[in-house]
């Protein structure tokens, strides 16, 4: 069933679960967008509403725009001495920090060919589902760009003024993944210090024809620290999924088929390559074994 009403996309629906996990492949940081590019494919040949979770461990991950940096390889040894690895993404945005405290999340869903979803209507659809599994803490979150942070943008997530998540989308064969990253626990102060050095090495103080963030670091918090109550990452997964059955909404476990499998290969063997282009002799070979 194809969604389409702002006001139900947590009732009466049915979803089919992927989750790392459960995944029949070696779990790297670039299998994550590749099989997210094969349930999209999916989800709109077999009209199937999925919700994919990917947490990662230290990851920072970049934007195509991020590589137009005019010192970018200066820019990647600010990574490099943080110790995280990097990739280049296949959507759109600028750079984003994974690790054990965030959840990576993507809610993909079929589009009607005769009637597409507009970008407002996919970005309200996680806002929804975010506030809804929130309820019980007595907070609501906000949707507005934090300029300050890092990958701002339009659908920004903040309570009080801090962000703590933002969305993003792709659009692939009649489905619409909208993507979110949470950051539930952890360091956000570091995180968002580590990518604010990225950005300060990566322009010398240049100004450039692409829009790059002065991340300020204070601009951003967890989820736990603006709950005031203790959250990991399982838990945030957890409210989000009971907040659907509490809906009447069906989970069932995915089932990798043939054909994901197949569309997965092919959608990493060009995650590499475009990696690989992107990333040169810089490129973390662990990532794309």
């Amino acid at each position: 069933m194809i969604i389409t009403d702002n006001k139900k996309i947590s009732t009466d629906y049915s979803y089919e679960l992927y989750e790392a996990e459960t995944m029949p492949f070696a779990n790297k940081a670039i299998s994550h967008f590749a099989l997210t590019d094969s349930l999209l494919r999916y989800a709109g040949k077999y009209q199937k509403n999925i919700l994919h979770f990917w947490p990662t461990s230290n990851l920072v991950i970049l934007g195509m725009m991020d590589t137009k940096l005019p010192y970018f390889k200066d820019a990647l040894e600010v990574i490099d001495r943080y110790a995280h690895p990097y990739i280049v993404r296949n959507s759109g945005g600028l750079a984003v920090v994974g690790d054990e405290g965030v959840l990576n999340f993507s809610l993909i869903l079929p589009e009607d060919p005769k009637q597409k979803m507009t970008i407002n209507t996919g970005y309200e659809h996680m806002l929804q589902l975010i506030n809804n599994s929130l309820k019980a803490y007595g907070k609501k979150s906000l949707a507005y760009e934090i300029k300050d942070s890092y990958c701002p943008g339009e659908y920004d997530l903040s309570i009080d003024g801090k962000k703590f998540a933002g969305i993003s989308q792709r659009r692939l064969k009649n489905g619409v993944a909208i993507m979110i990253y949470i950051s539930v626990n952890g360091n956000q102060f570091k995180r968002a210090e580590m990518i604010r050095e990225f950005y300060q090495a990566g322009l010398k103080g240049e100004t450039v024809k692409w829009q790059f963030p002065s991340v300020d670091p204070t601009v951003m918090a967890t989820l736990e620290d603006l709950l005031g109550i203790s959250l990991t990452v399982d838990g945030m997964k957890n409210l989000i999924l009971r907040t659907l059955l509490k809906n009447n909404c069906t989970i069932i476990p995915g089932e990798y088929s043939s054909e994901i499998i197949t569309d997965y290969n092919e959608g990493f063997e060009k995650m590499i390559r475009r990696n690989q282009q992107m990333l040169g002799t810089s490129i973390d070979k662990e990532l794309i074994k």
